[in-house]
């Protein structure tokens, strides 16, 4: 099956040469009446700044920087606490131009193309121009917008000019890093005057058996001529092979300027339905005809499968109860900021897919179009979030204390929300209806902070706002206690449950075939203020603590975890509690911001993946719990220093059961096994198997068991000799393993890359990881080194990034100190084919060459 991405970087090769000439190139197409979609993303001119006059055509941008979309120019800055803040990373916000020519797209047979072009993300505050008339101004940067440039195009066959306004000076509007500029695809839409309109096509799978499935196709038609039409519309089915599944004809009668919704019905019998260990994927080519004449053709992917939630029992997939293994993920990437390649993406959910992940949480905003698409394609469910404050401002620099004013640079959405909410919604589930990841929505994160009478009313927070056990503890007032507290508070408009049940009604005005939820962060008084009400689950932030309270007094409830500590704990709680539907962890991969007062610190370090997607001891606790694949994973720690003490020869906590309470940060630990010798070090092994036998220099240490260990941790207690430290599984019929090599001196640097072959289409990319290693290849990641790359000019550099918390070096350029001996580079490849060298020095080391190949794409139908 084509993936997204093979397609559409064969798609870019045919349309970067379109581009150029769009006149000649879609009247040299036979299909040329019918839909184009194309990439926007190349030749675009760009400069920082405020620029007056640069939506007039005449403006002169010869000297602007020439670049290629998506662009974040945030993330192109150095670190630095000067008109930044730790909310957003330490990255600076600023004014932003954009500007693009093109010709006017004409279609074969004469008629008038209507062209639109399609934004997927723009942050923030932007307006568009075309020819120098606006076609509008959006300030949410998460939401995909459209505008229609076909009355304001040359027809004299001069060139058209788009221009892009993007005011980011409200620097501090987040409480995480959200990039600056087009930071997302952009595409041009080109159909004749009777077309299928963008987002007009909606495929829903209301019955599903493993025997038989309903398929229900809604399409949009819409008629811009000046005539009225008589269609024949077709509707085909294809699997991923091609085949022809169903079909479907309706003949439609549709006035001029008018727009008709045409509903159609496929059965398929013994459909391959879309899972998480399976995500069988199909299309529907949908053909708008007028005696016998193509004007529109339009092919959308989609999955057959079936959701069914119960408060009881939990989540069920196609009728399989599933429980959710879930992590959080903001729409960074470390060192490529929020303008995040595909590639890129595709390499830390291949990780997470590995620990056992099944499920992602968009928090706390709506995802890419195409990392959804990605999401479709590897099989993960996909909670789609869409705000992080309604009416009421949330506090970005005072993060978790809401109070206090709020200034121009800290103006948020909220600022915004009660007029563009409704439009933003609305564009948020239409254009992602047809993705089958997408198994519910939610709509606002911990929204409870910001809005008056909650706090008071959980009985968790004293007069001096902290909290006295409000993760780790049941309510300290009963339900009627916390109703009376929250009704002597005189209500303000507009109340929070008022405000959910408005933004839930429009959600379901659009798709019923998904259940709402929203994460709340004191669900004891959400569940009775009308909030959990206006929703169909309830979702839990740090409260795993009241999941029996929930369930005793609000039965009918269902209720599940969405955010959730990185720790056993959190696992454990769930796996009793059928009524609990899973968990989503916070977070999956480290992420750039919210960070308060705390530098040199670039972001929140609670991920199982680092900033560079490198692989942390809380990855391997969480991959010994989720995934059924055998799984051993050591790290050392001096006892001094550690959070244990030895006890009858036994490692216990220091602080009896205190691993139930751990929050965020994993305790600290090493991977490496050098020390001095006879320092007493306490091993920890995470796993899956019940018994594991230590072994140093070939001598047992002892064995084991899972089932002696509460917090899933098995420990050994052992004095340090240099050599080789080695832990293996002892479940019969199980060869699993690992070991730690003491480390000589650094002697060189070896790379490795996750792919050696790329395509030639200025999109590929590849990621190099550089280590420094002694005589024998051991790794040293007790010391570090400066590097510095030398990349072959087929390639470009995306930046260098070493995946620690406080390391705030430039992210665009070659040199980085390494963290554990360890950095890691990415480069995207340009139009060029052939042969492409990496190399890598450090002084004093030896360098390694490292060899990569180009090859131009296949350009292939995107239609299998």
């Amino acid at each position: 099956m084509p993936t997204y991405r093979s397609f559409f970087s064969a798609f870019v090769f045919c349309t970067q040469v379109l581009l150029l000439a769009f006149s000649a190139a879609l009247a040299a197409n036979d299909d040329a009446s019918t839909r184009q979609e194309l990439d926007f993303n190349f030749d675009w001119k760009f400069s920082l700044g405020e620029h007056s006059g640069a939506q007039a055509p005449a403006f002169d941008d010869s000297s602007w920087r020439e670049l290629r979309l998506p662009h974040d120019w945030s993330i192109e800055a150095e670190y630095s606490q000067e008109n930044t803040a730790g909310a957003t990373g330490y990255l600076p916000g600023g004014l932003g131009w954009y500007r693009k020519h093109f010709a006017t797209p004409e279609l074969a047979n004469g008629e008038i193309a209507k062209t639109q072009i399609l934004f997927d993300g723009i942050y923030n505050h932007s307006e568009v121009w075309i020819n120098g008339h606006s076609l509008g101004y959006r300030p949410f940067g998460y939401v995909a917008f459209y505008y229609d440039l076909t009355p304001f195009l040359n027809t004299d066959g001069s060139d058209n000019v788009i221009a892009v306004y993007v005011d980011r000076s409200r620097y501090v509007d987040s409480r995480w890093y959200t990039g600056s500029g087009i930071y997302r695809n952009v595409k041009l839409v080109i159909t004749g005057q009777v077309h299928v309109p963008i987002w007009g096509s909606t495929i829903l799978t209301p019955e599903v058996t493993s025997e038989r499935a309903k398929v229900l196709i809604s399409t949009e038609l819409r008629n811009d001529s000046a005539q009225a039409r008589v269609l024949n519309v077709s509707t085909t089915l294809l699997d991923d092979s091609g085949r022809n599944i169903g079909r479907d004809v309706k003949r439609l009668e549709i006035a001029a300027r008018a727009t008709e919704l045409l509903r159609q019905e496929v059965i398929v019998t013994q459909p391959r339905l879309w899972d998480i260990d399976n995500p069988n994927l199909y299309f529907a080519e949908t053909e708008v005809l007028v005696e016998g004449q193509l004007l529109d053709s339009k092919s959308t992917r989609f999955g057959i499968r079936s959701l069914r939630n119960d408060a009881k029992t939990g989540f069920f997939l196609n009728d399989r109860n599933v429980k959710i293994k879930g992590v959080n993920l903001h729409h960074d990437a470390g060192l490529v900021g929020a303008a995040v390649p595909l590639g890129v993406w595709k390499r830390r959910l291949e990780a997470l897919k590995e620990a056992g992940v099944n499920a992602i949480r968009t928090g706390h905003k709506p995802a890419s179009k195409e990392f959804i698409e990605l999401c479709d394609e590897m099989g993960f469910l996909v909670q789609q979030e869409t705000f992080d404050e309604w009416e009421r401002p949330k506090n970005k620099r005072r993060n978790g204390r809401h109070q206090g004013e709020i200034d121009y640079i800290e103006q948020g959405y909220s600022e915004f929300f009660t007029e563009w909410a409704e439009k933003d919604l609305t564009a948020i589930i239409r254009r992602d209806i047809n993705n089958p990841s997408i198994f519910q929505w939610s709509i606002g994160n911990e929204i409870e902070w910001s809005y008056p009478r909650y706090i008071p009313a959980t009985g968790y927070f004293g007069k001096n706002g902290k909290s006295k056990g409000a993760t780790h503890k049941e309510p300290p007032i009963t339900p009627e206690q916390s109703k009376a507290v929250f009704n002597s508070f005189k209500a303000e408009e507009p109340t929070l449950a008022g405000t959910a049940q408005r933004l839930s009604k429009w959600l379901r005005t659009l798709d019923t075939s998904r259940p709402v939820t929203t994460n709340m962060v004191l669900p004891s008084v959400s569940l009775h203020s009308g909030y959990a009400d206006a929703v169909d689950i309830a979702g839990f932030s740090y409260r795993r603590a009241i999941y029996d309270y929930a369930r005793r007094h609000y039965p009918e409830k269902m209720v599940m975890g969405t955010e959730n500590f990185v720790q056993w704990a959190e696992w454990e709680a769930v796996l009793n509690r059928p009524f609990v539907a899973g968990i989503f962890v916070w977070t999956g991969i480290d992420y750039l911001g919210e960070v308060e007062g705390r530098w040199p610190s670039k972001g929140a370090p609670s991920g199982m993946l680092d900033f560079a997607g490198f692989k942390k001891p809380s990855y391997h606790m969480m991959k010994s719990i989720w995934s059924e694949e055998p799984h051993v994973y050591m790290t050392t720690a001096d006892l001094d220093d550690s959070i244990y003490r030895v006890e009858d020869n036994q490692v216990v906590e220091e602080t009896e059961g205190q691993w139930k309470w751990r929050n965020w940060g994993w305790h600290d630990v090493n991977a490496h096994w050098n020390y001095n010798p006879g320092q007493d070090i306490v091993v920890e092994v995470y796993t899956n198997q019940a018994e594991v036998e230590l072994f140093l220099n070939g001598k047992s240490q002892g064995v084991q068991r899972l089932i002696d260990n509460d917090d899933h941790i098995l420990k050994w207690a052992v004095a340090f000799e240099p050599g080789e430290l080695k832990a293996i599984s002892v479940v019969t019929g199980v060869d699993v393993g690992t070991s730690l090599r003491s480390s000589l001196e650094p002697a060189a640097i070896v790379l490795s890359v996750d792919r050696k072959r790329l395509d030639a289409d200025s999109y590929d990319v590849a990621h190099i990881t550089a280590q420094v290693v002694d005589k024998n290849g051991v790794a040293v990641t007790t010391q570090e080194r400066k590097l510095s790359f030398d990349i072959d000019p087929k390639l470009q550099s995306l930046g260098v990034d070493n995946g620690a918390e406080d390391n705030v070096q430039p992210h665009k350029t070659n040199e980085i100190t390494t963290r554990n001996g360890r950095a890691l580079l990415i480069v995207q490849t340009k139009a060029s084919v052939g042969d492409a060298t990496i190399n890598v020095s450090a002084d004093g080391l030896k360098g390694t060459e490292l060899g990569l190949n180009i090859e131009a794409i296949s350009v292939f139908n995107s239609k299998p």
